[in-house]
């Protein structure tokens, strides 16, 4: 699992570039198979200077591989954000509060419904293009912190880098789950 990392492969291949043996995870029953992305807000794609979704060689791109879909298409995202502070010290930024008027009392909080993902690829890259659904008739937030932002300015180059991880750490954990299944059971066959 490999988020937040420009990964070569041949363009429309799931097999080739920088791993020549394994290819992308395109279902939760693949083993030895490699998940790989680079996250962008959706309505905030890679600019032209940016540090992610791309990669140097004709005919390559960089992979990605939804794990909210790895079959390909929208899928939704298990995150497990930071429910207060924030990493401010990396330049995230202050997470206002998840719900009022209550408090979340966890370090992570679990936002069902709020982050959609997809891959996409521009004349800028090939990324995750995640979604955020804001309802702003409900007691939930409206958005979540994990761009980068220096002196109170957002660096789209980054993405959400900073939360490549965490946005999509429910899916990664079903994924690791059913794939140490499918492990074990052709281990098993044998």
């Amino acid at each position: 699992m490999l988020a937040g990392v420009n990964l070569p492969v041949p363009q429309g291949k799931d097999v080739g570039g920088a791993f020549q043996q394994i290819p992308l995870c395109r279902s939760v029953s693949q083993t030895g198979c490699v998940i790989a992305y680079a996250s962008f807000r959706a309505n905030t794609p890679p600019p032209e200077n940016t540090r992610y979704g791309r990669v140097q060689g004709e005919g390559m791109m960089a992979a990605c591989t939804n794990p909210g879909a790895l079959g390909g298409g929208s899928g939704e995202l298990h995150a497990y954000l930071l429910s207060r502070g924030g990493m401010v010290e990396f330049g995230l930024g202050e997470q206002k509060p998840w719900v009022t008027p209550e408090a979340v009392e966890t370090p992570f909080v679990s936002v069902p419904g709020m982050l959609t993902a997809e891959c996409v690829s521009d004349k800028n890259g090939s990324y995750l293009a995640v979604t955020v659904h804001a309802d702003p008739a409900g007691k939930r937030v409206n958005d979540i912190a994990g761009d980068v932002v220096i002196g109170g300015n957002v660096l789209p180059e980054w993405g959400l880098h900073l939360i490549d991880m965490q946005e999509a750490m429910g899916n990664l954990l079903d994924i690791a789950r059913a794939e140490s299944k499918a492990y074990l059971a052709a281990a098993k066959a044998k």
